[in-house]
């Protein structure tokens, strides 16, 4: 009686190893971001990630069924990784571009944001992108506002890591003008409202979305799904009111 034990529990040891064997593994998503893009992606005091892109990444893992990490770059490091599939997707208030999309996917767009000039309150002489000629000008490196600074005539250019150090360096009037987006500069304007304005109009539509390597349409497809159940929802719009002013 023994034996015949043994070598059942034998034979069911090497059918559960078979059937593990052939089962597909689980395959964690690398999804890259910038923690410097307050309120969409930064660390707290605890140091931990968290922000409006934070929040809904966890959320459309959670709806689609995926597990995944993060990887914490500088922000032209997110594109260029992706652009060659280092990493899975990202999300790092990404604006969706013609020139972006040549090499890499994008989810449909989450959050309306545009392009905004942002100066010290000391400045009396810019009403708009049209008064920064011959002026010097911030935004940080690889994003959209470094593209529409660099198109202005006669500018100053000034390349920064980070947003936070660009305007850290208009609040101390070391620059004349920031460009960003919209909603990353609300922030900004908000937690320093004595010392820097938004000026003029907006001066695009852009929009942001998830990027995606382009060799993976099944993961495309995975967050399109999730992300329009959290808008229809209305879950995106409670983020856009919990973290943007």
């Amino acid at each position: 009686m023994k034996r015949k034990s043994l070598i059942l529990i034998a034979a069911l040891l090497v059918v559960t190893l078979a059937l593990s064997a052939c089962a597909k593994p689980t395959t964690t998503v690398k999804v890259a971001t910038d923690a410097t893009f307050a309120p969409f992606e930064y660390t707290n005091d605890a140091g931990e990630l968290v922000g409006f892109d934070v929040d809904l990444m966890n959320a459309i893992a959670e709806k689609a069924g995926f597990k995944f990490e993060w990887v914490n770059v500088p922000f032209d490091s997110v594109l260029a990784g992706l652009s060659e599939c280092q990493y899975d997707a990202a999300i790092a208030a990404i604006s969706i571009s013609e020139d972006r999309k040549a090499s890499m996917l994008f989810s449909a767009p989450y959050l309306d944001a545009g392009l905004v000039v942002v100066i010290n309150k000391a400045t009396t002489d810019i009403a708009g992108i049209d008064d920064l000629k011959g002026k010097t000008v911030a935004a940080q490196l690889g994003t959209t506002g470094e593209m529409a600074a660099q198109e202005i005539e006669n500018v100053v250019y000034k390349p920064y890591d980070s947003y936070e150090l660009a305007f850290l360096e208009l609040a101390n009037k070391g620059v004349d003008a920031v460009i960003a987006d919209n909603p990353l500069a609300m922030g900004y304007i908000a937690a320093n409202p004595e010392k820097i304005m938004a000026v003029g109009d907006i001066l695009n539509n852009e929009q942001y979305g998830i990027a995606i390597c382009n060799k993976n349409a099944d993961l495309q497809t995975k967050i399109d799904k999730a992300l329009k159940e959290l808008i229809d929802s209305g879950y995106v719009a409670e983020l856009a009111s919990k973290y943007i002013k």
